[in-house]
């Protein structure tokens, strides 16, 4: 990310601070126009976030003192790049009782490894939670 310092006279960014916004394929705030889309320059992948624009957002909720908003920017912006299947898969194996701790626990290991840390610590929490709970998934029963 820019290294970019913004106040609260930044917000909100698309009116006041247009400059830093970019979509995930890199088009323009200004880009983005109804002219734009009926035309086909502009296709539903360059109307996605940018992970630079919500860690943005992640610093505008600090300076308010929302620390936990904050954090789930930071979260959102690690899965910008993750693909949408396994987006999918993380969020129906984070319902109570479709998984086990280990499954939860090899799912954390997998986000870590290809693609957020911050989320794979989410997992891990959820699994420690789920456990607690007694809203894990119960293993098979061993052979």
């Amino acid at each position: 990310m820019k290294n970019h310092w913004v106040s609260f006279q930044d917000y909100p960014f698309g009116k006041k601070r247009p400059d830093l916004i970019k979509t995930l394929t890199g088009k323009s705030w200004d880009d983005i126009t109804l002219t734009a889309v009926l035309n086909g320059a502009v296709t539903d992948q360059d109307i996605r976030i940018s992970p630079d624009t919500l860690l943005l957002q992640a610093k505008i909720a600090e300076l308010a003192g929302r620390k936990r908003l904050a954090d789930n920017f930071r979260r959102a912006a690690e899965l910008c790049h993750v693909p949408d299947d396994k987006v999918m898969e993380i969020y129906n194996a984070l319902r109570p009782f479709r998984r086990t701790r280990e499954e939860l626990e090899a799912m954390a290991d997998e986000l870590e490894r290809d693609y957020a840390v911050l989320n794979a610590n989410l997992v891990r929490e959820a699994a420690a939670a789920y456990e607690k709970r007694g809203f894990l998934k119960n293993p098979p029963p061993a052979a």
